[in-house]
């Protein structure tokens, strides 16, 4: 009898993408359906890196074994060893560190915002929170424009305000939801100015006027950013703008649902419908002008925001090292063609859900967990 044993065959480069995308299929919805905006050679290492901070992010909010934290640090610092521990994301993410030369300190920033959750930390003022958006977002904004092929600190800083913009506008939809699980986001400086009681509130989550208040400079915060990070999107390359400048508006449109909705995000959750999300993204189809072009590159050379600053230095240290420093290039190309057809993709998408009857959960919702 043959008693030889053939080596267990190492796992392929495909077969760890096809893992990663399980994963986001089950997990992460939105990103997953977003990833096919984006051109392939773009989308498989977004995948992988996607899929790598939600496993961090379910490891870590979800830990039962009270060793989350530690496990995923140990994790990424076997990753960027160059010796990825023995799981499809891991090796994937390590691949995509090493070709796109992506500094520990971004990812190990996501790790410490998702411990901030854990920790049931709260946030005094808007300075606070954004370093909290920065940790739990723009990291992940930092990340995509790496993988993007973009490295300018012009690019970056914009890439970051979008991030903080979209977690920003998460925490206006989830106020009432966060509460009942514990948590409260808004600045706690702002609250005492409307006169709510946080721990009133988290006692008993209810919707006042008061509250109102607070959501609206929230979403008035997000709009600024959002506006700055629309800029960023064009020095991107032009087959990933579209996929990008979609997500980021409809994003944005959940923070004029909550608007809609009288800004009880309390009693209510804001859900877009199909036709408003078509009729947003309608409103990007239209050039620029070049006085708005104009504006547009004086927006780009602002400072980041002081929350994302070391996200931005990391990148450009690493950079300079590489001697791989190229200023941010505004050029400004046609969306109409593709833009069409996202408008009947996303509602092919929309429909397709609702009739599926997905399932929303109840985890704090970042662009990683979304």
């Amino acid at each position: 009898m043959n008693r030889f044993k053939a080596p267990a065959r190492r796992p392929t480069r495909t077969a760890d993408l096809a893992a990663c995308r399980d994963l986001l299929c089950d997990g992460s919805r939105s990103f997953y359906a977003a990833s096919f905006f984006l051109p392939r050679q773009i989308r498989e290492p977004a995948t992988a890196m996607y899929a790598f901070c939600r496993l961090a992010d379910d490891a870590i909010d979800l830990d039962e074994r009270g060793d989350g934290l530690e496990r995923m640090q140990d994790r990424l610092d076997r990753i960027y060893a160059g010796e990825p521990r023995d799981f499809a994301a891991d090796r994937a993410f390590a691949r995509v560190v090493e070709r796109f030369s992506i500094p520990k300190a971004l990812p190990q920033a996501l790790l410490e915002g998702f411990e901030w959750d854990t920790g049931g930390r709260t946030y005094p003022d808007q300075a606070a929170l954004e370093d909290y958006g920065a940790r739990v977002a723009g990291t992940v904004g930092a990340m995509m424009t790496l993988v993007m092929g973009v490295r300018s600190p012009d690019a970056l800083a914009r890439a970051c305000d979008m991030g903080v913009a979209m977690q920003l506008t998460n925490i206006a939809r989830d106020v009432g939801e966060d509460a009942r699980n514990g948590r409260i986001y808004l600045p706690l400086e702002w609250m005492h100015e409307e006169g709510v009681d946080p721990e009133a509130f988290l006692a008993q989550p209810r919707f006042t006027p008061g509250l109102g208040r607070v959501v609206q400079r929230l979403l008035a915060a997000a709009d600024v950013l959002y506006e700055r990070g629309a800029v960023g999107i064009q020095t991107l390359p032009p087959s990933c703008r579209p996929g990008i400048q979609a997500a980021m508006v409809l994003y944005a449109e959940i923070g004029r649902e909550v608007e809609r909705n009288g800004l009880d995000s309390v009693t209510r959750r804001a859900v877009v419908p199909p036709a408003r999300k078509i009729r947003a993204l309608s409103r990007i189809l239209q050039r620029c002008s070049a006085e708005e072009l104009q504006a547009m590159n004086r927006i780009l050379a602002e400072e980041p925001l002081e929350a994302n600053r070391f996200l931005v230095d990391a990148v450009r240290e690493q950079s300079m090292e590489a001697g791989s420093v190229r200023p941010a290039a505004l050029a400004m190309g046609r969306l109409e063609h593709r833009l069409m057809w996202l408008h009947n993709l996303f509602l092919r998408l929309e429909q397709r859900d609702t009739g599926a009857g997905v399932q929303r959960g109840t985890r704090r919702r970042s662009p990683v967990a979304g």
